[in-house]
């Protein structure tokens, strides 16, 4: 099947329940980038095996879509079919008694930590200021402040769109590394279950305050995602960029953050070309100035490998701007 047949089989087996041409980049934090080529929202179990089987079917690529915080998509957009859960998939529930949580895999982290501390389970408070969802958090291990997924995470059951199984995998199975696991782009994490401790729901909702005022302070708001880097061992990729003289660098529509240096801000109308012009430009001013690659944690996609030439992987003498224009010009 070629790629337009694709996207004319799952469309015909989705119906109205998938959206053509949808706004991607609007589903991000960064809100930029182009439409998806199929969009559709999955509230239940019965939506969710359709989908499936579609994939299954046709093959169509897939991207698994949760509050967007750590995704750029490229100004063309993505040519396949973009899953977003919803309805069932956004719940808890708080079992004290053991003490356990099962949350869907669209829940959003924020919501889930409040919920949590106000009723005496503790050892999430952390993720009140991690503006993704359940699942994507297990995708790439989320954490802050001194914790992370894998310090809660008991189990998460998985569905393989493209193989049409599910699997309920404990943490370890799950591969979980420093921002990283071994779920794959075409699994959807679909529910997870967290093993918490009791505490005193007035200390958790101090804690979770802490943490909000915390970032207010020290992170900057506005269109971006997060930290753009991980950090290397023994260090904040925050630092390298600050001092090699990064903070406040210009690329087009993106600039490095004056507020946090290993953020990058995009401006209302932006481009991904600019963000991603910017993550090269930043890569390879680090790497001049102390000998450090820098690797970034965002999930990029529908970028043409060209597109990302000094942005993923090694930096290669000859890697250069490419995108976007000189330095600081913009379009």
């Amino acid at each position: 099947m070629t790629a337009a047949t694709q996207i004319e089989e799952v469309a015909r087996r989705l119906g109205s329940s998938a959206r053509r041409d949808a706004p991607l980049g609007a589903l991000t934090t960064y809100r930029v980038g182009g439409p998806a080529a199929l969009l559709a929202r999955v509230g239940t179990e019965a939506e969710l095996n359709r989908v499936a089987e579609a994939v299954a079917a046709t093959g169509v690529p897939t991207l698994v879509v949760g509050r967007g915080s750590n995704l750029l998509v490229a100004d063309a957009g993505f040519a396949g079919l973009v899953l977003v859960l919803t309805g069932d998939f956004e719940v808890a529930d708080l079992v004290t008694s053991r003490p356990e949580v099962v949350a869907g895999g669209a829940m959003a982290l924020p919501a889930l930590a409040r919920q949590c501390a106000a009723a005496g389970l503790t050892g999430f408070e952390w993720a009140v200021g991690v503006p993704g969802s359940v699942g994507g958090a297990v995708r790439m291990n989320a954490g802050g402040h001194g914790s992370d997924m894998a310090a809660a995470l008991l189990d998460a059951e998985v569905v393989d769109l493209r193989g049409g199984g599910r699997r309920t995998c404990d943490a370890a199975q799950l591969a979980l590394g420093y921002r990283s696991s071994g779920v794959g782009p075409a699994e959807v994490v679909v529910r997870v279950r967290l093993g918490l401790t009791e505490g005193d729901p007035v200390a958790a909702r101090a804690e979770i305050d802490a943490i909000v005022r915390w970032r207010r302070e020290h992170q900057p708001g506005g269109q971006n995602a997060g930290s753009v880097f991980t950090n290397p061992p023994g260090d904040s990729a925050g630092r390298l960029i600050d001092a090699a003289g990064g903070r406040g660098r210009r690329q087009g529509t993106a600039e490095v953050s004056e507020r946090h240096a290993n953020f990058i801000q995009a401006d209302d109308g932006g481009r991904a070309a600019d963000v991603v012009a910017l993550i090269r430009s930043v890569r390879r001013l680090v790497h001049d100035h102390t000998g450090v690659t820098l690797h970034p944690e965002l999930r990029m996609v529908g970028f043409a490998d060209r597109d990302l030439l000094g942005v993923v992987g090694e930096i290669q003498p000859d890697d250069q701007t490419r995108a976007g224009g000189p330095e600081g010009e913009r379009p």
